[in-house]
């Protein structure tokens, strides 16, 4: 169980996050949109300068929430973490391109794409609190014993029970249970 301070310590990450990927977004989409339509053909309508916005800004997203997904499930996130890179790198390249012709413009401009891929870096790592385990008893199961046709248990003079079968342990703990 987690205690308060943790819910209330994950509930505040949350919040700021949001307000992170939210303003990180407006400044994103708006760099993006300016990019495309100063580099489209002459008569562009403004709709595609927000559609390749929406497009490239939201598929880090989308990438980030994919390679959780698949590290959760024990698969492989080299295709998501890849599509997450080139979506980071073509958003940084059109913060700097509408920015002023400067280090300090440049790095200015790709402050919301650079904080939103730190952030998201770290909701990512994050490892999740492990509950202290119940101290685990192996538990011991006797085998079923076999009783073959001729032996009914009518005669005892002549045969004996069958010997009791050798217990298995069952090493598994029940706290790992659901991670298989």
């Amino acid at each position: 169980m987690t205690s308060r301070a943790e819910r209330t310590e994950s509930a505040v990450q949350l919040m700021i996050l949001l307000l992170v990927g939210l303003m990180a977004g407006a400044a994103s989409f708006t760099h993006v949109h300016d990019w495309t339509m100063a580099n489209s053909p002459q008569g562009t309508g403004e709709w595609f300068g927000w559609a390749n916005a929406v497009i490239s800004e939201l598929t880090p997203t989308a990438s980030a929430l994919e390679v959780r997904r698949r590290k959760r499930h024990g698969h492989s996130t080299a295709y998501p973490m890849t599509v997450l890179i080139a979506s980071a790198v073509l958003s940084i390249a059109a913060q700097i391109a509408v920015a002023q012709p400067h280090p300090t413009g440049w790095l200015i401009a790709a402050i919301p794409a650079l904080a939103f891929l730190a952030l998201t870096k770290l909701v990512l790592s994050r490892t999740p609190t492990a509950e202290p385990a119940a101290e685990a008893v192996p538990e011991i199961r006797p085998e079923p014993a076999e009783i073959s046709p001729a032996d009914d248990g009518q005669d005892e003079r002549t045969h004996q029970a069958p010997a009791p079968a050798m217990p298995v342990l069952n090493l598994s703990i029940p706290a790992l249970e659901g991670q298989r």
